[in-house]
């Protein structure tokens, strides 16, 4: 159990950005798992701390993610940020005219990485800069108001280029009259969805599958759930809203009283 608990997790699809990236990140997996098996092979974990390490040299090297802090974050538009990182001393990315790099992070527990072109100078030194489009999308969906919200979703998670981040939210009345769940789990996989379960008539999440317990709340949603939701996302997000009349007139109420204003919903 120990060894399973160490063993590197497979990316999903959504987490390659489908540029031909070197080393991909299905690349990073395959020698963190050769890693992993002659580690285990040998019962000795000791050897697996060097997947931990990163090169801290100024060139970047195809082979290996090197790392660099983030000295400022601009923000240009609504949904745009210039994110400027620290080089050690004079040193430059001495990249050729259209050469791109692979930023790696962690977002929502999953892995990710993305190809940009920096914006700054080729020859800059001491920093290099790039641009980062996020938008952020709240959904609030009770019961089959979740379906106009399901073609949005599928929209975002086809098109590689698209880094909106999602926050959906689905009210039910129990577990089992959530719909479409093997949908939903296969959507919960990207790095930029999330979702979260409001079971009205549940009183506790012990019965619940594990994988649905940390995302899930019972009772109903309130003011007070709908500011720590607002809270917990990135930047004040867009939020559509789909359920019954009553539904809609509440989640509004608690939006405004969240400081979303009106100009920022949409009600189906």
């Amino acid at each position: 159990d120990d060894w399973l608990a160490l063993k590197p997790q497979e990316p999903s699809p959504s987490q390659c950005c489908g540029s031909g990236c070197k080393p991909c990140i299905y690349d990073v997996y395959e020698k963190e798992l050769a890693q992993w098996e002659r580690a285990k092979a040998k019962q000795d974990k000791s050897l697996l701390k060097e997947k931990k390490q990163q090169s801290n040299n100024s060139e970047l090297n195809p082979d290996t993610f090197t790392a660099f802090n983030i000295s400022s974050v601009e923000q240009l538009t609504e949904d745009t940020y210039q994110y400027k990182f620290e080089l050690p001393g004079n040193s430059s990315l001495r990249l050729s005219l259209g050469q791109h790099i692979v930023l790696r992070g962690m977002v929502n527990g999953l892995e990710v990485q993305r190809a940009y072109t920096p914006i700054s100078p080729g020859n800059a030194e001491g920093y290099f800069e790039v641009l980062m489009k996020h938008g952020e999308l709240l959904m609030l969906a009770s019961g089959t108001g979740l379906t106009p919200m399901l073609p949005i979703l599928q929209s975002i998670t086809d098109d590689e280029e698209d880094e909106t981040f999602v926050t959906l939210v689905g009210c039910f009345r129990t577990f089992d009259k959530i719909y479409l769940k093997p949908l939903l789990r296969d959507l919960a996989r990207y790095w930029n969805i999330r979702i979260f379960y409001i079971l009205s008539q549940e009183t506790s999440l012990e019965k619940l599958p594990w994988s649905y317990q940390e995302n899930t709340y019972t009772g109903r949603l309130n003011e007070d759930l709908m500011k720590t939701i607002i809270n917990s996302c990135r930047r004040k997000p867009f939020v559509l809203i789909c359920g019954s009349s009553a539904f809609n007139e509440d989640m509004s109420r608690y939006l405004k009283a969240a400081g979303i204003e009106e100009n920022s919903c949409f009600v189906f």
